[in-house]
Parts: structure tokens; C-alpha cells; sequence
């Protein structure tokens, strides 16, 4: 039998889910593993060459955008250069870190039915660390590029 809890607006309502964010994190984790998995089998079976096409901030400005580096950045990481996938761009190992870590703790806890309480949990100092790395990646780039001329 359903519990029912009163709230000021309506009488009798179902007792709300306790899904927490982490929850939702782990099943979105998931979802990403098993397209990530599908696409790289169905790359090995279908091998194409994929052309991405150029960067607009890049052909209009000048300049590196934000996210420039993270293509070849993913790409050195796939192939196994970590320290290459950090000079390209610094933010896609440390989401690709985070997200590792994330998902096999999160696992030992729903395997263990919360008995090893050792998931990683969501705190915005995550996600404050990511800003400041695209950001210090984008300024540090086009600093580069402005006084010397550098194309990374």
C-alpha cells in the first residue's frame, strides 16, 4: 500500500522518489558507456573518415576558442598519450579522470546495495575546476598566439 503525505497544496500526493543527483549521474554515466561502446564497435565495422568541420570562432576571429584542442585532445587520449591529450587541452583528461572514477565508485556502491558507502559524491568544486580550466587553457593559448605568434 502507497504512503501518502499532505502538503499545502494537495491532500493526498505519493511520497516522492529519494533519487539523488548521484543516482541520475550514474544512469546518464551508463547511457554515455554504452553509446561510447556502440560507436567505437560500430567504427571498428564501418571504419569512415570523419571530417570535422572548422572551427567559426577560430576562421572569424583569429583566435583559439574555448573548446579548441578538445578533437585532438580526445583523439591523443584514445591512442594513449596522456601528457599529448593534456597539452591539446587540459579539461578532457580531467573530465575523462572524473568520470572513470565517478562511475567505478558509484558501481561498488549499487553492487554492494550501499554496504561500501564509497561513491564519489557531486560537489560544485567539480565542477568550478572545469571552468577555470577552459578558461585558463582558452587565455593561455591565445596569449600564446597573440605576442608569439604560436599556433597550437
Amino acid at each position: 500500500m502507497k504512503k501518502f503525505y499532505k502538503n499545502k497544496f494537495c491532500k493526498n500526493t505519493a511520497k516522492p522518489s529519494h533519487w539523488t543527483i548521484e543516482d541520475q549521474f550514474f544512469i546518464l554515466g551508463m547511457i554515455i558507456a554504452v553509446a561510447a561502446g556502440a560507436f567505437l564497435f560500430l567504427g571498428r565495422l564501418l571504419p569512415l573518415q570523419l571530417r570535422l568541420p572548422p572551427c567559426w570562432f577560430h576562421l572569424i576571429s583569429g583566435y583559439y576558442c574555448p573548446g579548441c584542442g578538445g578533437t585532438r585532445a580526445l583523439r591523443a587520449l584514445l591512442h594513449g598519450r596522456l601528457l599529448l591529450s593534456a597539452w591539446y587541452h587540459p579539461f578532457v583528461l580531467y573530465a575523462v579522470s572524473i568520470y572513470f572514477y565517478f562511475m567505478a565508485t558509484q558501481t561498488i556502491e549499487h553492487l554492494s546495495h550501499g554496504k561500501l558507502p564509497i561513491g564519489m559524491r557531486y560537489h560544485n568544486y567539480i565542477v568550478w575546476t572545469a571552468v577555470a580550466l577552459i578558461l585558463v587553457n582558452f587565455i593561455i593559448k591565445n596569449l600564446l598566439h597573440y605576442f608569439y605568434g604560436l599556433i597550437l
